[in-house]
């Protein structure tokens, strides 16, 4: 079992203490939603409630209120977030009363958790559209953490995904951190559903073949795929576009294609 890094340490030990707490950091109950980020931005309406829904990307905390950055399915959204909206009002001691701010809020949430959130639109003083929170669910606790892609006022990038065999290998943190990356994706899928839809009405039928049979398994390693070479073994193999280095490396393997 690989050993755990400071931060998932750290994760863990915040999941522990908000069971602790009382919270279920994996709540199996539906949350519904009623608005996405593109939908809040595109029909504004001052004071009109929501609930949205998605991943903590960013989280500024400025004493008694809050701005995070929520990222859901279709974009991400400006959302401000105040102690007095989220204090326990059953509570008479100030401490318990403002312990989800305080505590939960502010130093047990990481980036990358989702969150529900209940609120009204509205905008800051700047004129950003944001919601303003009245209500903060934790739905799903993160004990990984992401890339933090940072870009400056000049719109200069730092520690950007932007590693070719990183982005192959773990394409469920490409999508999450690189923006657009979702959308090329859509496009793909609709521009191969397309093709398949004009192919069949044109009378064509698909032909499905395996990737590879071989009981020789693409995941050996490179000795095993040396000793594959020089026993010549049989390996049925379809023509890939993919352009890493491993792969590639991988591909370099005589085969005898059928």
């Amino acid at each position: 079992m690989a050993e755990l890094s400071e931060q998932e340490i750290v994760r863990r030990s915040n999941l522990q203490q908000m069971r602790e707490l009382g919270i279920d950091p994996y709540p199996a109950a539906e949350y519904p939603t009623n608005a996405f980020s593109t939908d809040i931005k595109e029909n504004f309406e001052e004071g009109k409630e929501v609930c949205i829904a998605g991943r903590m990307m960013s989280r500024r905390v400025m004493g008694k209120a809050s701005f995070i950055q929520l990222m859901d399915s279709k974009g991400r959204i400006q959302v401000y977030v105040t102690r007095d909206a989220l204090a326990d009002e059953s509570q008479e001691d100030d401490e318990k009363k403002n312990l989800f701010y305080n505590r939960v809020f502010k130093k047990l949430l990481d980036l990358g958790d989702f969150v529900g959130v209940k609120g009204y639109e509205f905008r800051t003083q700047t004129g950003e559209i944001s919601v303003h929170c009245t209500e903060l669910t934790v739905l799903a606790k993160s004990l990984r953490p992401l890339p933090v892609v940072k870009t400056d006022s000049e719109g200069n990038v730092y520690d950007a995904f932007n590693d070719p065999e990183l982005r192959f290998r773990q394409r469920y943190v490409d999508l999450i951190v690189n923006d657009g990356v979702k959308e090329t994706f859509l496009k793909r899928t609709k521009v191969i559903k397309t093709l398949r839809e004009c192919l069949d009405e044109a009378g064509y039928a698909a032909s499905p073949r395996s990737s590879t049979s071989s009981a020789l398994s693409w995941a050996a390693s490179r000795a095993s795929m040396r000793s594959a070479r020089t026993s010549a073994t049989r390996v049925w193999t379809r023509t890939t576009t993919r352009s890493s280095p491993a792969w590639s490396s991988m591909c370099n393997t005589k085969t005898t294609t059928g």
